[in-house]
């Protein structure tokens, strides 16, 4: 199995500006996500940056790194952007990893690369893992995932889903229903020629309805396979207490 894992980075962010060239653990947290992802069986790992300051951040440190456009209004747009810049053949994989999982695991990226590989009848592939905690389901930061017996996905939401019917009293959970609910873990690999498609796909309603990108290409009438995950991942990185817990785990106090 033979893919491409691009990591988006951009500068540009809300609760943690600057947030690619975080220092955790004396490195810039994109040269971590990077360095996990070529401990996975990607014949190539690229960076694709709006800064040149990430650019020159992951070239000091040996990592492949290309400058995208500014004005990207989505992260798949920034993909297929650099899938053109680095000449990918239509049918090469390609594995996106987001610049804020420094502690993404290896083999997580290659089961969603392997996940598209073997489904031909899907665009795109993913990974979800059980959710073992309440809050969690009913927490609409925490998307949720329902996939049908051949594990496609059949719809993504902030929601509790599936609902359980028999286990809301007034609208409210006391437990977990069995089977465990599924988490959606934010990775995604494509086909190049289907990530070049999507940007130009018009937006969903409900895609704008749940802040939710992957639901335009359901909306579309695509295929998104999933492969569920026996754990969960370390903690992405959004606001400064991500960041302190990561830097605690990595082994570098928080300055």
């Amino acid at each position: 199995m033979d893919y491409t894992v691009i990591i988006p980075a951009r500068m540009a962010s809300s609760r943690l500006p600057d947030k690619p060239l975080a220092e955790i653990a004396g490195l810039p947290m994109v040269v971590h996500v990077a360095q996990r992802a070529a401990q996975s069986q990607a014949g190539r790992v690229v960076v694709a940056a709006d800064d040149a300051r990430v650019v020159q951040a992951c070239q000091t440190h040996g990592i492949e790194a290309l400058l995208t456009r500014q004005d990207h209004v989505s992260g798949s747009d920034r993909l297929a952007e650099a899938c053109a810049l680095l000449g990918l053949p239509d049918e090469a994989l390609v594995v996106n990893v987001q610049g804020d999982e420094p502690l993404i695991p290896p083999a997580l990226i290659d089961e969603v690369a392997r996940v598209l590989a073997e489904r031909p009848e899907a665009s795109m592939g993913t990974a979800a893992h059980a959710i073992l905690d309440l809050s969690e389901f009913t927490n609409p930061n925490v998307v949720k995932v329902v996939v049908d017996a051949r594990q496609l996905a059949l719809y993504f939401s902030r929601a509790p889903i599936a609902w359980w019917r028999d286990g809301a009293q007034g609208g409210h959970f006391r437990s977990l229903p069995s089977p465990a609910p599924l988490r959606h873990i934010g990775i995604y690999s494509y086909r190049t020629r289907s990530l070049k498609q999507f940007p130009q796909l018009p937006p969903a309603p409900i895609e704008t309805l749940e802040s939710l990108e992957q639901l335009r290409a359901l909306w579309h009438g695509h295929r998104i396979a999933v492969h569920i995950s026996d754990h969960a991942p370390g903690p992405g990185v959004d606001t400064p207490a991500d960041l302190d817990r990561v830097r605690d785990i990595l082994g570098n106090p928080a300055a």
